[in-house]
């Protein structure tokens, strides 16, 4: 889907001020950029729970790709004003979802929400006043259009509706007044209903005019208590897309762990903590906007697993709305049978848990003495380094499980590589030169 909101952790990004310098590996955009740190805030989501909607997420994102969406139940009316078609924020603030989700300001003068942010995502969108149909309860009042001078409402003419059948995989309706009216699904049966709409959106004290988003009428499911999301995607109609003029093609983030610090979201070309290791991006015309790359190959302390280069030659999408990465049956099954072998003498096998078929007793701290470094390699020399932390979720006191988990033995499914993995390291979304990647320390 273009989101479930199925991570482990619970994070947020708030607006500040510190700036990293300009990257000579991203020199080529001399650009200004948004640095966005992230912090880690308490979530209400049980894990059990949070596994469930992470494999949820992942059976939307193979649908995307066979395009065997469901659509949502929408609010039924004719096309009304009133009714629509069927077609970082307080410390310790629980929204009740988990994902990662930042502050942003909407209209003039600006008002500030908390919206889930996801790379997953196209459509932007928050939710409005009146709330036509339902709005899901939020943790901030719902955005009032009237108090913004510089909000409006886009014509079913105005070509950023047209844009909406690739973003959101959903045809645009109209109203009698030649409203755009978007409908956005996702893979759980959330939903989120609107008008097309044009406004100021500010980071700090950063204005930015003409933002494209939906301001939604008719919006539930999974969204806990977020005023809605942000997307990073590459369709014409993302966030990045529409900041990409000012601020280059070109993001990064670092996702801290439960207990760290130092995260941060940049859009922009900011430098690396040390020197990044690249691998091209591919595209899928299945969903040209998600962000493709090749899997190789998965070492153990530098030797790689023991199967054929075609089991890696599933389509892999990197993913930071999806928190246990999805291998390939084969590789999966490797690698977990080369785990096992390593942990099992010292650390007693118990049962699954949920989807996480390979638990040990006995706590994270102690099984990685144990652990070996891991590493996911790329195309073009790009490589992933996985410490103790990327392997391995103590799922409950005295039981810890491996963070990855195979998605079928089908061919034409997909890998995703899950935030679980992506943690501590800074990930290099490098739009313009078609590549991703990977610095190691990268929250500070």
């Amino acid at each position: 889907m273009e989101l479930l909101l199925s991570s482990f952790l619970l994070l947020h990004l708030v607006v500040g001020t510190s700036a990293i310098r300009l990257n000579q590996e991203l020199g080529q955009l001399k650009l200004p950029a948004l640095q966005l740190p992230l912090d880690h805030v308490p979530g209400s989501l049980s894990f059990s729970d949070v596994l469930a909607l992470d494999s949820a997420r992942v059976k939307f994102l193979n649908s995307r790709l066979q395009k065997n969406l469901t659509a949502a139940a929408v609010f039924p009316g004719g096309l009304t004003e009133g009714a629509f078609v069927s077609a970082p924020l307080n410390a310790g603030l629980s929204l009740g979802v988990g994902n990662y989700y930042t502050k942003i300001g909407v209209g003039s003068p600006a008002t500030y929400y908390p919206v889930v942010v996801d790379t997953g995502s196209s459509l932007s969108w928050i939710q409005c006043q009146p709330c036509l149909a339902y709005c899901h309860p939020q943790a901030s009042p719902f955005f009032n259009p009237s108090s913004s001078n510089t909000y409006r409402t886009l014509s079913c003419e105005a070509s950023e509706c047209s844009t909406l059948k690739s973003a959101t995989l959903n045809s645009p309706m109209c109203t009698k007044s030649d409203k755009c009216v978007y409908t956005a699904t996702y893979g759980d049966q959330s939903f989120s209903q609107g008008y097309l709409s044009k406004d100021t959106l500010t980071f700090g004290s950063e204005a930015l005019p003409g933002f494209v988003y939906g301001c939604g009428q008719n919006n539930d499911g999974l969204f806990g208590k977020s005023a809605g999301l942000v997307g990073l995607a590459k369709s014409s109609i993302s966030m990045l897309s529409q900041l990409s003029t000012k601020y280059g093609k070109a993001f990064s983030y670092c996702l801290p762990t439960a207990s760290g610090s130092g995260g941060y979201l940049s859009i922009g070309t900011h430098s690396t903590y040390s020197p990044p290791s690249f691998t091209p991006l591919l595209s899928d015309p299945r969903d040209p906007s998600l962000y493709f790359v090749k899997l190789t190959a998965i070492s153990l302390s530098g030797r790689a697993l023991a199967v054929p280069a075609s089991d890696y030659s599933i389509p892999t999408i990197i993913d930071s709305g999806t928190t246990i990465s999805r291998m390939a049956g084969p590789v999966y099954t490797a690698l977990r049978e080369a785990m096992v072998g390593i942990i099992s003498p010292r650390f007693k096998l118990v049962e699954a848990y949920s989807i996480l078929d390979s638990c040990f007793a006995g706590t994270a701290a102690a099984i990685a003495t144990v652990v070996p470094p891991v590493e996911m390699r790329f195309q073009g020399g790009g490589a992933l380094r996985l410490a103790p932390r990327n392997l391995l979720l103590e799922v409950e006191k005295g039981t810890t499980c491996l963070s990855f988990a195979g998605n079928s033995d089908i061919r034409d499914s997909i890998a995703i590589i899950g935030n679980q993995q992506q943690q501590t390291t800074q990930v290099v979304f490098d739009i313009a030169n078609s590549r991703v990647g990977f610095a190691a320390g990268g929250c500070r």
